[in-house]
């Protein structure tokens, strides 16, 4: 894994482009004035997995040492089948890894579990893909409305804590690796 990461690529769904709030308190903007580097936002409302792949392979990856990836709520919201989202996602992985860029995988809850805890697809790709991975930080802001606008979408505060959480999570990998 690389040791300095310089440039960061947001990519995603709402929950990336930060829907519902202004630009500035998306969390990629957040995290980009927490850490002091570039973090793009590449992240489009209503995105289903499939598109966000068929879209990240356009991308150029050059200069990006690390992809935070935030996809699958529109999936999960819809009853996509589990497997293919398994699939879209892993592929993206496999996408961002051949471009030489790391890869920290954001868990998704699964809206239709009334414990609201990040889909187990998520952790099935992490365990096999062994990347960085944050599950925590959306079941939280889903199962608290003081951090959210909908149902799904997080409020100033949520995409606050967001991008505190990949801050948090980005430094414990720096530290680890210096």
């Amino acid at each position: 894994m690389k040791k300095n990461i310089k440039k960061i690529l947001a990519f995603g769904d709402s929950l990336t482009n930060g829907f519902g709030v202004k630009e500035e308190f998306s969390y990629p903007t957040q995290l980009q004035n927490l850490l002091g580097i570039e973090v793009l936002n590449a992240g489009v409302d209503g995105e289903f997995s499939d598109e966000g792949l068929y879209r990240l392979k356009l991308l150029i990856l050059k200069d990006i040492d690390l992809v935070i990836l935030c996809h699958g709520a529109n999936d999960i919201l819809n009853k996509i089948p589990k497997a293919e989202i398994k699939r879209n996602i892993f592929s993206m992985i496999q996408t961002i890894q051949e471009k030489e860029s790391e890869v920290l995988l954001v868990g998704v809850p699964n809206y239709y579990d009334r414990a609201l805890e990040t889909d187990r697809i998520y952790e099935q790709i992490t365990n096999e893909s062994k990347i960085m991975f944050e599950n925590k930080v959306l079941s939280k802001i889903t199962k608290e409305s003081s951090l959210r606008n909908d149902f799904v979408h997080p409020n100033e505060k949520g995409y606050a804590l967001m991008a505190e959480a990949f801050y948090k999570k980005l430094n414990e990998y720096k530290g680890n690796k210096s």
